[in-house]
């Protein structure tokens, strides 16, 4: 994810960190040249364009910018789903540490925290495509086989089952115990959510359908434009395809959340909160720094 201050005038005009247009640069490049050839043609031979009308192409635009608007809509609400289901990871974590205070089994509390801690790993390694054994192996009490169905569920049932232990033992009376199932509950939906966007991407016929879109228009614009602008109109052809490309490359981007583009959730940084406010409730120091970002990324 990019964080940086507001943009004044320099870094509006300057900025590529975060812009998306390193990725769509020679797409841009492609329609700015192609444009110029076709002026080039038009200032040789006027006839070929006499009668080529920039009226459908107005009404084809309004259309394309109204499906792109559409799109990058549910594209930033699958982000900011994610973003809400992961802070909900957060909220759950802090939750439980605050309810499982009465414990007087510290070992069994550290056993829980280390777990829930585990799951937020967990979690973050399955929708990345990690290797989750690996990075879960200094965290679970009983880590679950990387065959499960659901390795995170499984971590949720193991830590259920020992608040169930603590309820039966006494350690927790039914009230407490239920407001931790509550808890688990709520982060289980957090798998089903994250799960669902993962792999559930927008339907392909329609996203294949705005790519196409936008080259088309972006490659026959310039045989309107010609003969008005003449060669202003390479100029007006980077504009146009910066603009319709970028807003493509950005909908790609917030369509899957989870990795690693620039503009991604970031994860490691969700996840470090996590570790922090468990170790935190277990008293161990000095605890890990909060991850900052490098180059205006924070990852």
């Amino acid at each position: 994810m990019i964080v940086r201050p507001h943009p004044n005038l320099r870094s509006v005009l300057l900025t590529l960190k975060g812009s998306i247009a390193r990725r769509i640069a020679s797409r841009a490049a492609l329609v700015t040249f192609l444009a110029a050839g076709i002026v080039l043609i038009e200032s040789l031979h006027p006839d070929y364009f006499a009668k080529v009308s920039a009226t459908p192409f107005t009404l084809l635009g309004l259309s394309l910018s109204i499906f792109m608007s559409f799109r990058n809509n549910a594209c930033y609400d699958r982000w900011y789903e994610a973003r809400k289901a992961w802070g909900d990871v957060i909220t759950e974590t802090r939750s439980i540490i605050r309810e499982t205070q009465v414990l007087k089994d510290e070992a069994l509390r550290g056993s829980i925290l280390r777990d829930l801690c585990g799951f937020a790993h967990a979690l973050c390694a399955t929708l990345r495509r990690q290797d989750v054994e690996k990075v879960t192996q200094h965290w679970l009490s009983h880590p679950p086989s990387v065959d499960s169905a659901n390795y995170c569920d499984r971590i949720l049932r193991e830590i259920g089952r020992q608040c169930s232990h603590a309820s039966e033992n006494g350690e927790i009376n039914e009230w407490r115990y239920t407001l931790l199932a509550n808890h688990l509950s709520v982060l289980s939906r957090v798998i089903a959510t994250c799960d669902r966007i993962k792999t559930t991407p927008l339907p392909f016929p329609y996203t294949l359908l705005l790519h196409r879109t936008i080259y088309l228009f972006c490659i026959l614009l310039p045989f309107a434009m010609a003969e008005p602008l003449g060669w202003m109109t390479p100029l007006f052809m980077a504009i146009v395809s910066y603009t319709f490309f970028g807003l493509d490359a950005i909908g790609n981007e917030l369509e899957d959340p989870f990795g690693y583009d620039e503009n991604d959730l970031p994860l490691d940084a969700l996840v470090r909160v996590v570790e922090r406010d468990v170790l935190d409730a277990l008293g161990v120091t000095p605890l890990p720094p909060m991850l900052a970002p490098v180059d205006f990324v924070l990852t």
